[in-house]
């Protein structure tokens, strides 16, 4: 059947076995090769950046026409020092050191064998996302740093940015001597596109990553026929504890919430100790309402600053990604941690606290992916933790947790030598 004639899963299954060709082959290739790939990938997005700005034109366009909100347009929308990030991360990725051989333990066991455990690429990902056309060339990057044969499968508002920005990762490839089928697109808003993929592609994809909203990763988990690595809403929480350094708190507090409200990392509830909500409540309710941020508060909260409006019980597990956040008074750390374990989400929280004690009690008792001690959650980046960018903060338990880069986008295999040892 030619491809004209091909029913749409025939395509999705055409996609899963090309991508197990060129895994193996991205596998098989010296982390030269990986890395000289990863360059010229950055080479060319760069060099075609007016033609990935044009296509993301035309997906706003498209994006304003359907009424998309604020928050969802600054995550589609890319200009040219979004861009020149998008190079400047993918350039960094070239430079991570190469994860698939590395030797992280060996020992000898009383048997005399030689056993060491290595890394190795887990095979295809197939990666679920949405307004975000970065995660194109992040995604695209990781993989083949980590040797892992990718299918992308962005939503239909970035279309056109995704498929520019591809059009940049194939010549990257192919400049390395690598098959196209290492990074491939699905080109069709389809929605049982996604299905087909969910399905994992008669056995042929290894791990799908879903990345947006609250629906899509739902969809994901309920209906994937292959392991899922999570990453779960952002109901990011800032505890502002006794014995916080005033200053510091205005900052972090502001940054966390305002820096950017449309990143997962964003604060979306505020902690304040009871011992020093009066006094220090004002000064933070102040700072925000001028940044333009709304603001919902608990009883407790409301009494010290009125003018908040009430929260609901919404309003503690809601992801805003918007200028909005919820206000509680609680009873130091422990206060903190039961409301987090309430309800957080397992993403990213933090305490601005200069008592080391009080710092070392949060970091215990709150069980989250990534827990930060007086700095801002915004934070919450792969390319701030060192690894260039991440496909995603993962916030599941097994296999990675946090931000997700070359090194969590790897398996592991054991490699043993003998020396003519039988079992006995």
């Amino acid at each position: 059947m030619d491809d004209a004639g091909a029913t749409l899963r025939d395509r999705m299954m055409a996609l899963g076995r090309a991508a197990r060709i060129g895994a193996r082959a991205l596998r098989l290739v010296g982390p030269d090769q990986r890395t000289a790939a990863i360059r010229a990938m950055a080479r060319a997005i760069a060099d075609q950046a007016p033609q990935i700005l044009a296509a993301n034109q035309k997906d706003m366009a498209a994006a304003r026409s359907n009424g998309t909100a604020g928050p969802m347009l600054d995550r589609l929308m890319l200009d040219a020092a979004r861009v020149a990030d998008l190079v400047s991360a993918v350039e960094t990725i070239a430079d991570i050191p190469d994860p698939v051989g590395a030797e992280i333990a060996r020992w000898t066991p009383a048997n005399g064998l030689d056993i060491a455990r290595v890394r190795t690429p887990i095979g295809v990902v197939a990666m679920i996302y949405e307004s975000r056309p970065n995660v194109t060339a992040d995604a695209a990057a990781l993989c083949v740093r980590a040797g892992n044969a990718v299918i992308l499968r962005g939503g239909s508002e970035c279309l056109q940015s995704n498929l520019a920005i591809h059009s940049c990762i194939l010549a990257g490839l192919e400049a390395a001597g690598l098959p196209g089928s290492t990074v491939q697109i699905v080109r069709t808003t389809d929605r049982e596109a996604v299905g087909h993929l969910l399905s994992g592609l008669d056995r042929q994809v290894d791990l799908i990553i879903p990345r947006g909203g609250k629906s899509l990763v739902a969809r994901v988990q309920a209906e994937a026929r292959a392991p899922v690595l999570g990453h779960l809403e952002g109901l990011n929480h800032v505890f502002v504890h006794a014995a916080a350094d005033p200053d510091k708190a205005r900052a972090i507090v502001v940054n966390a919430k305002m820096r950017r409200v449309s990143v997962c990392g964003a604060a979306e509830t505020l902690l304040i100790d009871r011992a020093v909500a009066g006094r220090l409540l004002p000064l933070l309710a102040d700072d925000l309402i001028r940044a333009g941020c709304e603001l919902r508060g608990d009883p407790a909260a409301r009494a010290i600053e009125p003018q908040m409006k009430a929260a609901t019980a919404a309003d503690w597990t809601t992801e805003y990604l918007a200028p909005i956040l919820a206000v509680a008074v609680v009873d130091g750390v422990a206060g903190a941690a039961a409301h987090i374990a309430a309800h957080g989400s397992g993403h990213t929280d933090a305490i601005i606290t200069e008592d080391a004690s009080a710092a070392d009690q949060f970091a215990s008792e709150v069980d989250s992916a990534i827990v930060l001690i007086n700095a801002s959650t915004q934070f919450a980046d792969g390319g701030e933790f060192g690894f260039g960018a991440e496909i995603g903060i993962a916030t599941d338990r097994l296999h990675a947790r946090g931000p997700v880069g070359a090194e969590q986008l790897t398996t592991f295999k054991y490699v043993v030598r003998g020396t003519g040892q039988t079992r006995p």
